[in-house]
């Protein structure tokens, strides 16, 4: 059996997770990740997606839309931007989120237009993932 690690998940809304887990996938800004027990110590910044704690309890999700993770040989940190647990996510959610995405990208100039449109691209991406319109 694998070896386990504290996963904890907070927003500045609320605390989300803290479980003791055997792996966390996570969308870091540089690619998708895979955090278990005796990863090396790393700091990642995170991209609109979806962060899915593995358990004993099976596995639980949480859209986020960005944040940091500071991952460890013995824990899992995530402090994201905004984080709602899979279930919590409807269209209405998914379509302010995008609104507010894409009128950012409208008003970016310079370097920000392409970091904005990512940003959009990622939420669309959520959205398709979870079955809403983006």
């Amino acid at each position: 059996m694998a070896d386990n690690v504290q996963f904890d998940l907070v927003s500045p809304e609320r605390k989300l997770a803290s479980a003791t887990v055997s792996a966390v996938q996570i969308p870091g800004a540089d690619g998708d990740l895979t955090a278990m027990a005796g990863h090396e110590p790393t700091i990642l910044t995170l991209r609109p997606g979806l962060v899915t704690a593995s358990g004993a309890q099976g596995d639980i999700a949480y859209v986020v839309t960005g944040g940091f993770a500071e991952l460890s040989a013995t824990g899992i940190s995530v402090l994201a931007e905004m984080a709602l647990p899979k279930e919590e996510v409807t269209q209405e959610v998914v379509s302010k989120l995008l609104d507010a995405a894409k009128s950012a990208e409208a008003s970016a100039t310079g370097e920000n237009e392409v970091a904005a449109a990512k940003v959009v691209a990622d939420l669309s991406q959520v959205a398709s993932e979870l079955g809403l319109s983006a």
